[in-house]
């Protein structure tokens, strides 16, 4: 087998971080980035959007997480660094694709951070009405950010157990959810008649459902996080694809199972229109206290999200800086092996993405949600596209058996690039997510003349070193 010096100097470049984290806790971060606020909340906009369709919906939507964990799967287990994907853009494809990756995977999560810490505020106000909102954004964020600064062991162990508690908040509805279904009688208005009652299965047509599918991502998006905190596990050769099958798995069943059974109880049209389908289900079965307990699970889903994507900008911030397209300072660890002055960076930006949320909640909302969510879509379509150019070099140079590997390469990976910038162009003739394109494009020329900036400015400073040609001149 051939030495890939590329690839091994981008891996010694971004060593020094402990290798600490579980199989265990590494699906839980996965899982605790996916199961949030898109599934507590956010599913009754996307059972609006498409009615009963949504099933499908979401599965075409697991399907691209599915082929996307499959690609991501092989390059992580060849070469496992906290610069993830981004790292691998940069060796298999070019420069600019390693630095793009990274800045907008980083920004994304930063507008997602702002924006889950200031629901957190609302959330809050439900048992604290009297109580500032800013009071519970400083209170969750500090903490979060001591999480995240005393050890990457200490950061695994609370996302572990917040993941858990949505687990079996989860795993608690279905159960209550068969129960109602199965002790429904005919006259109730439950079971599979839901399906088809009030407009048919395709009540807004293929439209709507196609629709959906963006909306569907949202709720899967996270789940290439193993990628990132496999450069900080004790095993990632064996942790690596078991946690990420397990966390795929998991996912795919909960969403459509529970998505399948809500419609069964709540009609479509009630549910993408009045509160949580949650609160309704619990409702039904005449569960004292159904709000707070849903506000509850909500509020411990946000703090999940806020934590895994504060760990996870912050070892972007961490591996562009080792590539010399950040500060150094942003490289260096501290005692306890956690990039410090990166994590501050990360939290600084958080708390801009706060403040002007607060400030101008009418259209910060909105163009975060964008700009992330356009952040996100770009790096899972660049990892479709690196993967079928790490195949082609691995096999080249005679690289080592992996221990997995993409099924149907290279159609499977070029289905999830297709599927996946399909959906995404779609928004464009979306009124409810055109700002997506409207905000992601400029955001990609932007970081791009970034990019130019900074190889010339390095180039420059590489020619006028001592003993280059220009100095000799």
């Amino acid at each position: 087998m051939k030495r890939d010096d590329q690839i091994q100097d981008i891996i010694d470049r971004e060593k020094g971080l402990s290798k600490k984290l579980t199989t265990g806790q590494l699906t839980m971060i996965a899982i605790g980035g996916a199961i949030g606020t898109g599934l507590f909340l956010g599913s009754g906009f996307a059972i609006s959007t498409a009615g009963p369709s949504v099933i499908i919906s979401y599965a075409i939507g697991a399907l691209i997480a599915l082929l996307l964990m499959g690609a991501l799967s092989e390059m992580t287990v060849a070469h496992p660094t906290s610069g993830s994907f981004g790292a691998y853009a940069e060796r298999y494809l070019n420069p600019w694709a390693g630095f793009t990756v990274r800045y907008s995977y980083w920004f994304c999560l930063v507008c997602a951070v702002g924006t889950e810490v200031t629901a957190i505020a609302i959330y809050m106000k439900y048992w604290f009405p009297t109580v500032p909102g800013i009071v519970w954004i400083l209170l969750f964020a500090g903490l979060l950010i001591f999480v995240n600064a005393t050890s990457v062991n200490m950061f695994g162990t609370v996302e572990y157990w917040l993941s858990l508690i949505k687990i079996a908040a989860i795993t608690g509805f279905i159960i209550l959810a068969v129960y109602v279904i199965v002790g429904a009688d005919s006259g109730s208005g439950i079971g599979v008649q839901n399906y088809t009652n009030d407009g048919g299965f395709f009540p807004n047509g293929l439209w709507g459902m196609w629709i959906a599918i963006f909306i569907s991502l949202f709720s899967y998006l996270s789940i290439e996080m193993i990628a990132v905190s496999a450069g900080e596990a004790k095993d990632p050769e064996k942790a690596v694809p078991l946690a990420l099958r397990s966390a795929v798995v998991r996912l795919i069943l909960f969403y459509i199972l529970t998505l399948s059974l809500m419609l069964m109880i709540v009609p479509w049209g009630a549910a993408g229109i009045e509160k949580s389908p949650f609160v309704k289900v619990m409702e039904i079965l005449n569960i004292p206290g159904a709000a707070g307990i849903v506000n509850f699970v909500v509020l411990v889903a946000a703090l999940s999200a806020m934590n895994s994507q504060l760990y996870v900008s912050t070892r972007m911030m961490f591996s562009l800086s080792r590539a010399g397209y950040a500060p150094k300072r942003f490289g260096v660890l501290n005692k306890k092996s956690v990039p410090a002055a990166a994590l501050a960076t990360s939290a600084v930006g958080i708390g801009i993405a706060t403040i002007y949320t607060v400030v101008s909640p009418d259209t910060a909302f909105a163009t975060m949600i964008s700009i992330s969510s356009f952040g996100a879509m770009y790096t899972w379509f660049m990892i479709f596209v690196t993967h079928l150019a790490f195949r082609k070099t691995w096999r080249e140079i005679g690289g080592r058996k992996l221990p997995v590997k993409m099924i149907g390469y290279p159609y499977t990976t070029i289905l999830g690039a297709v599927l996946l910038f399909l959906v995404v162009l779609s928004t464009w003739f979306s009124a409810d997510f055109k700002e997506t394109m409207i905000l992601g494009i400029p955001w990609l020329i932007l970081i791009t003349i970034a990019y130019f900036v900074w190889k010339k400015k390095n180039d420059s400073d590489v020619e006028m070193k001592p003993g280059n040609k220009s100095d000799a001149l």
